[in-house]
């Protein structure tokens, strides 16, 4: 089909649904355009949509799994030949992303590691499900965002969206070596508890488990394969990929829509008079949408006026001052630590050539090690400060070594630090005016690193009679010795998780109703508003959005006396 913009349309949505040629949905007006496909923009767009607004869910990447449709060959190894599969639908493939991205990542575009894609970065993690404790919620978070508040989002998230912690169809646990060498370390010679991890979401201290994954039948799941379908089906929606928003157009606090690019033209995508613009491009690229859009920081704002990148229509009179745009930015700190074990059976994933009876098992019946991404147990704990405050501790068993310790029996603990962390960075723009990190984000407080070697300190001490060995660090080092390797740059130290959160928080950069500070119509929500939490933040991402929704539609009804769509009142 011949079409005037070189933009994409998910299978299902072609023009048809709205009766219209190709290029139209540019001049129509939307009720709420969503900006950024990812784990929080689908499950907003999907609620809004739902609810009866008109809505527009706008990507800057392209296809990602086999259901996106486009050529799923270019997006797949041989072996995949023949099947509606993409590398995305299947587990084992995720780590392939770091080797070859595939047109999955964002690029040029961000410093900084995440999915520019539909799906977003949950189209190419490793799809951990793990539902954060009640406390999170309650200790880090605004009254309206409590446990109790978040009860509802939660059950809607798990009603939608399916998840497991037995991935392979044939009901056998795969690579099981590393699990069994850890619940021996760690159960039986620390006295950890083994718990099924969300069935016992609440409870972070001391616990083993297997992981969650969001997966459906043996292959990657996520908002994709279920709140985008739901979407899908409504004339009300629609999703347009590879349109890149660069700000958000605003008549003083009323954003009025979006300017995008679209074969590299800037364009104008206009909201009706009672719509919305949601940012949900992630923690580095909303705070700097917002920035583009002459809302942030006083000094960032002159540079981008001056090199010409603000609307030409903003007066500097309109610019919005908050310094808490991009502030805050957190990241798991993490260390490698490579483990060896006479029991262990270290297995390697292969994009292009798995063994035959691995291709089998899988293509056959969505079975075998493909059918997971190869992380075999998980932990935690907590560590309680005078003060009353606590830090959160994570580790994940991953099936195979890294770096320089890649034998056969050998296996990686990966150890995060997650909640009640102290340290954070921010969102900075570099020369280009290209968005990222900058260099705080890891151990600027040093009680961080005091707390993460701490708890390594104390799981070595019952590494001696678990038949593993600690091989890059000494498993008889000292605390001290063990912060200064932790906060040492290396393969094994202070790399980035790209867990990205927590650039626009709940009170400072959007209030309550995650709207931003200063303005009427413009909402946050993505894993930008969410304070650390003391799990990998998919599942959280999620559930924000599940309580965004509800949120932003009430405050639609409220300032529309009780209606939501432009067809039924005008803003007054």
């Amino acid at each position: 089909m011949k079409v005037s913009y070189q933009v994409s349309l998910v299978v299902g949505l072609v023009s048809g649904v709205w009766g219209q040629a190709d290029n139209a949905w540019i001049q129509e007006q939307w009720d709420a355009i969503i900006v950024g496909a990812g784990p929080g923009g689908i499950v907003v767009a999907s609620r809004l949509s739902e609810a009866g607004l008109k809505t527009l869910l706008l990507e800057g990447g392209n296809q990602s799994y086999g259901v996106t449709g486009g050529d799923l060959d270019a997006r797949r190894p041989e072996w995949l030949s023949g099947t509606n599969l993409s590398r995305v639908d299947v587990p084992g493939l995720y780590k392939s992303i770091f080797a070859d991205a595939g047109g999955l990542m964002c690029g040029a575009e961000v410093n900084a590691y995440g999915g520019c894609t539909i799906g977003g970065s949950s189209a190419i993690n490793a799809g951990l499900f793990f539902e954060p404790p009640a406390s999170d919620w309650d200790l880090y978070f605004p009254a309206e965002w409590s446990s109790t508040n978040m009860d509802a989002s939660i059950q809607r998230l798990y009603d939608t969206q399916p998840s497991t912690n037995l991935t392979s169809q044939d009901g056998i646990r795969y690579l099981q070596t590393g699990y069994d060498a850890a619940r021996k370390w760690l159960v039986d010679g620390l006295g950890y508890k083994d718990v099924d991890i969300n069935a016992q979401a609440d409870d972070k201290t001391d616990v083993f488990g297997h992981p969650i994954f969001d997966y459906d039948n043996g292959q990657r799941g996520g908002p994709v394969t279920t709140y985008l379908q739901s979407a899908l089906q409504r004339s009300n929606f629609r999703l347009q990929s590879g349109v890149r928003v660069v700000r958000v157009e605003r008549d003083g606090d009323t954003a009025t829509g979006v300017t995008a690019l679209i074969n590299g033209v800037e364009t104008i995508i206009s909201t009706t008079p009672t719509g919305r613009v949601v940012l949900s491009a992630g923690a580095i690229q909303s705070p700097s949408l917002l920035m583009y859009s002459g809302i942030g920081d006083a000094e960032t704002l002159s540079k981008l006026s001056a090199a010409g990148k603000l609307s030409p229509n903003l007066t500097s009179a309109e610019w919005i001052n908050n310094t808490a745009i991009g502030a805050g930015l957190f990241d798991n700190p993490n260390t490698f630590i490579e483990l060896q074990g006479d029991s262990i059976e270290s297995y390697t994933y292969s994009y292009d050539s798995p063994s035959a009876g691995d291709e089998a098992l899988y293509l056959d019946s969505r079975s075998g090690p493909y059918s997971f991404a190869s992380e075999t147990s998980v932990f935690w704990t907590t560590i309680a400060h005078s003060d009353g405050s606590i830090a959160g501790l994570q580790g994940t068993i991953d099936s195979s070594g890294y770096s320089d310790f890649t034998t056969n029996n050998t296996i990686t603990l990966n150890i995060y630090g997650t909640s009640g962390l102290l340290s954070s960075g921010k969102v900075i723009l570099d020369d280009n005016f290209i968005p990222g990190p900058s260099d705080d984000v890891y151990y600027s407080n040093p009680r961080d690193a005091q707390d993460i070697a701490s708890f390594i300190h104390t799981i070595f001490s019952a590494l001696p009679n678990s038949g593993l060995t600690s091989m890059n660090i000494p498993q008889n080092a000292t605390e001290a010795e063990i912060e200064t390797y932790i906060t040492t740059a290396s393969a094994y130290a202070r790399g980035m998780v790209n867990h990205w959160s927590s650039s626009c928080r709940l009170g400072s950069c959007v209030d309550a109703n995650t709207t931003v500070m200063g303005m009427q119509n413009v909402h946050v929500v993505d894993a930008s508003i969410l304070a650390p939490v003391t799990t990998n933040p998919q599942f959280a991402v999620m559930a924000a959005a599940e309580r965004a929704s509800e949120l932003i539609l009430g405050v639609a009804e409220l300032e529309c006396g009780f209606c939501v769509s432009s067809e039924e009142c005008e803003r007054e």
